[in-house]
């Protein structure tokens, strides 16, 4: 599952999805689809996710944009990640 998941993005647009959404965008394996992305982060750092929506850019990656339930704060997995 941890190969699902490559890494989470810091980025300006990213940090504005967390503070004002309660989102979080992480790299995924291209072939992963939505339920297997979801039960990897729900499994990697034991929160509820409540939607998940993903895209693949320019350069080929797939980002997923995951909300959290309002019981965990995307900033406190941020920390974790040390995103901040």
């Amino acid at each position: 599952m941890e190969t699902i998941i490559k890494y989470a993005v810091s980025n300006e647009k990213a940090i504005r999805l967390m503070e004002a959404e309660n989102k979080l965008v992480f790299i995924v394996e291209k072939k992963a689809n939505k339920a297997e992305i979801k039960a990897a982060i729900e499994s990697l750092f034991k929160v509820k996710v409540t939607s998940l929506n993903t895209l693949v850019d320019r350069e080929g990656h797939k980002k997923a944009f995951v909300a959290f339930s309002l019981d965990t704060p995307a900033i406190d997995v941020a920390t974790d990640l040390g995103l901040i």
